[in-house]
């Protein structure tokens, strides 16, 4: 039995941000855990050389929805297509970045030799690191142990291990939680140039003020694809310039059916 389809029309998606190359395709995503739907139905489509972002309160699915796509997340139903192959698979480990909530640094290494090991396993020269390293503001803190770092700058080397092997796709599970205001900034400014160069970003986030930086908005709650659209046609949809407000009138008076969903997928997973 298919799970139920939300009981509200998504707002469409906007025309420049889906027609042209496509990065990643996800076609009626379903991921169940012990027989409770934390995605369902998920369509969309993810548009190559843009910053998409990833929006929702927490508990809504957004680390499951990035994990499924880089391949580490076993789902229940649909296909998800990435860079053109199945995801997770093997060629995508080269071309997909992934950057999770919890740091990918070894503690006992400096800062260079975190950033020049993961850059070895893409081909990539100490000189690559160190040209990272740089664009993230680290160069400063190159031979320093990473135990000895704040917890931003850890963030940080995270995020330049992820993009020493130059990825065409680089998914950031809320890289900024945590970070001083000047920080977010730069790291934004930073996001964008890597944007107008090619790659595509996949940014999480729970801070709707960030959805501004954005050029695609997929926004999630309880597992459900509530729409995707453009910040314009976000401010459009809520009647408010203020983003926040916007979002929580889209969803106002919306049921999720989560119940619902929980026990399609069950009754399915029972079969």
């Amino acid at each position: 039995m298919p799970a139920p389809e939300p009981p509200f029309a998504p707002v469409p998606a906007d025309p420049s941000g889906t027609h042209g190359p496509i990065s990643v395709s996800v076609e009626g995503l379903r991921v169940c855990r012990r027989g409770v739907a934390v995605l369902a139905n998920i369509s969309c489509n993810i548009p190559q050389g843009r910053i998409t972002g990833l929006l929702g309160p927490s508990g809504s699915g957004k680390t499951t929805f990035m994990r499924a796509l880089v391949g580490v997340q076993k789902i229940t139903a649909g296909t998800l297509t990435v860079l053109g192959r199945p995801a997770g698979d093997p060629q995508n480990r080269h071309d997909v970045g992934y950057v999770t909530q919890a740091a990918s640094v070894y503690r006992d290494l400096s800062v260079l030799e975190n950033v020049n090991y993961f850059g070895s396993v893409h081909g990539s020269s100490r000189q690559d690191a160190k040209a990272v390293l740089a664009s993230v503001g680290l160069s400063v803190l190159a031979n320093r142990k990473a135990r000895n770092l704040s917890g931003g700058e850890f963030s940080r080397v995270s995020l330049a291990c992820a993009l020493v092997g130059k990825p065409a796709l680089l998914v950031l599970d809320e890289p900024t939680v945590g970070l001083d205001p000047v920080l977010r900034a730069d790291l934004w400014a930073q996001f964008a140039a890597m944007a107008e160069e090619g790659t595509t970003l996949l940014i999480s986030s729970h801070v709707m003020e960030e959805a501004s930086h954005c050029q695609t908005l997929l926004l999630l709650r309880e597992g459900l694809l509530l729409a995707q659209l453009t910040p314009d046609q976000l401010r459009q949809r809520g009647e408010t310039d203020d983003l926040e407000l916007a979002f929580l009138r889209l969803i106002q008076g919306t049921p999720t059916e989560t119940a619902e969903v929980a026990s399609a997928a069950e009754g399915e997973d029972a079969r």
